[in-house]
């Protein structure tokens, strides 16, 4: 019999801004919520306001959070970064994707997880330049 479900919810990450988990496993998978590179205490990286209001985003900041950020939750679930076989990205602005798409190399090659990026109209925050969510397998122990 094949043990249900299990949603994780990660201490010390950004806790979810809805009733999702941060990632559920299902069998060997285990399937990573939309991921930010928003803190624990709400705040962002790669967003700096200037004494005026002015705001400054970095792609590239927010694009390395948010990749730290699914290894983080694929560590609390057992798995890490090299067991992603599927990656989703939504960009406010394709113009970003140079900046991305650099970053992203940092982290995976030809041989890394498969991906479709997409360009969106808005994220759940205004300072939200890149989102992603991602599948991995990673085979449970069996008994």
């Amino acid at each position: 019999m094949r043990p249900p479900p299990k949603a994780i919810r990660v201490p010390g990450k950004a806790m979810p801004r809805g009733r999702f988990p941060h990632v559920k496993r299902a069998g060997d998978f285990l399937y990573v919520s939309g991921t930010s590179c928003r803190r624990p205490d709400d705040s962002f990286v790669g967003v700096e306001v200037d004494r005026y209001g002015a705001t400054s985003l970095d792609i590239r900041a927010q694009t390395r959070a948010v990749i730290e950020n699914v290894g983080d939750i694929l560590k609390a679930a057992g798995g890490s970064l090299a067991d992603l076989v599927q990656i989703t990205t939504y960009l406010v602005n394709m113009n970003d994707f140079k900046g991305y798409n650099e970053v992203y190399a940092e982290f995976f090659d030809e041989e890394g997880p498969t991906r479709t990026t997409v360009a969106v109209h808005q994220l759940p925050h205004p300072h939200l330049l890149i989102e992603m969510q991602a599948v991995a397998y990673h085979p449970q122990e069996r008994a």
